[in-house]
């Protein structure tokens, strides 16, 4: 499992498999949604239903400060 983060966009992205190649994502059902002001929790699956990650909108305030420090920065890529 591999965590990244992007803090501009306050977003985090919970991989659960090694790599999600283009085009694998099947379906993205949303699981948490609120006010801009409160965290939206996106599933990504594959064609045969498996889940493949999870994308966190408002990932500061929705998962731990040690999660985010423990994350791969893709912000700072740039």
């Amino acid at each position: 499992m591999r965590i990244t983060y992007d803090g501009n966009a306050d977003a985090a992205y919970i991989y659960l498999i090694d790599r999600i190649g283009q085009g694998e994502v099947a379906k993205t059902s949303v699981a948490g949604h609120g006010s801009p002001a409160l965290n939206s929790i996106n599933l990504d699956f594959d064609a045969d239903g498996r889940l493949l990650g999870i994308e966190v909108l408002g990932a500061g305030r929705a998962l731990k400060e040690e999660t985010l420090q423990g994350a791969e920065r893709i912000d700072r890529r740039r």
